[in-house]
């Protein structure tokens, strides 16, 4: 039986899935003992495959993650304070389904950044919707959007994001306009999806950092109430990944000196 007639109507029915395992058993010489059931099971659990795959990669697109982190290579070797317990029960994403928050401080270098984006890796595979934002290039995008009448529908898209990352909160001095459009923010998101702030500032500091008391109160009490907390410690991981980075060179280099 000739299967390109049946290869082409896949192509035009953009079942690319099915065409590839439809031609690697056309390629077996023992695929003829297998059954017509177990043979389409196949077939079909590569279409799933391929449409699983090429959703993921379309989450992960939009989700612009600073990091290209996955939660297997998230290093607990170091001295730092990631609670590995803690990281685990995040991976299971419960806290996304409770509308739950996380907030990650610590030190420049330490991981913050990593470790938000293999969390939202995670949960991109299972299937939810992320975006990430740098703070300070979030109230500028905000402020360009005030400017061409598209403030409104840009908070739109933000409250429909399944998890939000908001990185370098406290960076830069909150003023007026920032504290407003973040409270607009976390009052669309509040109990209805989940945000990960990310900062050097401890999260003690926070109200103070905001500046205006009772905004801060209302911004905080949508945040912090029912965050999940992770205070990472030590040594920048930066410092130490160009150290070792710099080891390893110097002993390749040390290594084709003595072939030579």
């Amino acid at each position: 039986m000739l299967i390109h007639p049946t290869i082409d109507k896949l192509q035009q029915l953009r079942l690319t899935g099915m065409v590839s395992a439809l031609t690697q058993q056309s390629q077996s010489a023992d695929i003829e003992d297998m059954r017509f059931e177990d043979r389409l099971g196949l077939i079909v659990d590569q279409e799933m495959a391929y449409r699983e795959s090429r959703q993921l990669a379309t989450r992960l697109r939009r989700a612009k993650l600073k990091e290209q982190a996955s939660p297997e290579n998230i290093d607990f070797r170091s001295a730092r304070g990631l609670d590995r317990m803690l990281f685990q029960t995040l991976l299971g994403g419960q806290w996304i389904k409770r509308h739950q928050n996380i907030l990650i401080t610590g030190s420049t270098g330490a991981g913050k950044t990593y470790v938000a984006c293999a969390l939202v890796h995670q949960a991109c595979r299972d299937g939810h919707t992320a975006q990430y934002y740098r703070l300070p290039r979030l109230m500028n995008d905000l402020s360009m959007a005030k400017a061409v009448g598209r403030y409104a529908k840009m908070l739109d898209q933000i409250a429909k994001v399944n998890i939000l990352i908001l990185d370098d909160w406290g960076f830069a001095e909150f003023e007026d306009a920032t504290r407003r459009d973040l409270l607009e923010i976390f009052d669309d998101r509040h109990n209805k999806s989940s945000t990960i702030v990310t900062s050097q500032l401890p999260v003690e500091k926070w109200h103070h950092a905001l500046g205006d008391a009772t905004i801060a109160d209302a911004i905080l009490d949508r945040l912090v109430h029912n965050a999940h907390r992770i205070n990472l410690i030590g040594d920048s991981m930066r410092q130490k990944m160009s150290s070792i980075d710099k080891i390893t060179k110097k002993q390749d280099k040390t290594s084709q000196e003595k072939e030579i």
